[in-house]
Formats: structure tokens, C-alpha cells, sequence
């Protein structure tokens, strides 16, 4: 019998953060919050989990073992999906502080979404696919 494909349940995108508490903060100002977190002898986080309804993200300290200056975030975009009104959660997270990169608007297949970019280059976009 032949192997099954892939059936994924989740997925846990993992990013590397030039500030770890600087990226805790943009996520939380996003709408996640930090559900499990990994400290240092000195009490600096060096990972933390960050969980908004069924997406969780981890944030990891660089250790800068591969370079200071190294780019991060070039060509990913992590896509989540809310059935909330989108309008509401870009105002939302407006006001807490994130810079919205784009909308919210409409897709040109339908859906209403915003865009933004973690301080590290990442960039989000927040969409409701059920609206058209």
C-alpha cells in the first residue's frame, strides 16, 4: 500500500527576531497573545510562543551566528484567516500601535483584508475569506 500524502493539521511558523521583546509587543498590539515563553539565566526571553484564536507563532532570539546585518522576512508572507469583520481588527490593531501596510480593503478575488510587517521584515496579511 502506497504511503499516504500529507495531512496536515496546523502549521507553526517559527521567526528568528533581531528583538525578541520588540516582536512580543508587535504581536500582542497585533491581537496574539504569549501562551508559553523560554527565559535565559538573566530572566531575557529567548523564545515565546504567541497565539491569536487557532494560529500560534513563535518568536525566537537571534543569536546572530549567521550575521548581524542578514535580511530576514524576503519572500514569506504568512496569510491568517479570521471570520471577524476586518475593518474592525485593522482599527484595532491600529490603535495598538501596528502600522498598517495596505487596506483594509477588498482582494481582487473578494475577500477583505489588511496588510502588515513585523519588525523584522515578515509580512501578514489578516483576511476574511468568507466575505466577498
Amino acid at each position: 500500500m502506497a504511503e499516504a500524502a500529507l495531512n496536515a493539521q496546523d502549521a507553526f511558523p517559527s521567526i528568528t527576531c533581531n528583538d525578541v521583546d520588540e516582536s512580543i509587543r508587535f504581536y500582542t498590539a497585533l491581537g496574539f497573545e504569549m501562551v508559553h515563553k523560554m527565559e535565559d539565566d538573566a530572566g531575557a526571553i529567548q523564545f515565546a510562543s504567541m497565539r491569536a484564536g487557532g494560529v500560534t507563532v513563535g518568536l525566537g532570539q537571534d543569536d546572530f551566528a549567521k550575521g548581524k546585518d542578514r535580511v530576514k522576512g524576503v519572500g514569506l508572507r504568512i496569510w491568517i484567516n479570521t471570520t471577524q469583520d476586518i475593518t474592525g481588527v485593522a482599527a484595532l490593531a491600529s490603535a495598538a500601535g501596528v502600522k498598517i501596510d495596505d487596506g483594509p480593503m477588498a482582494l481582487p478575488w473578494g475577500p477583505m483584508a489588511f496588510a502588515v510587517t513585523d519588525p523584522d521584515g515578515f509580512k501578514i496579511t489578516v483576511t476574511n475569506p468568507m466575505v466577498d
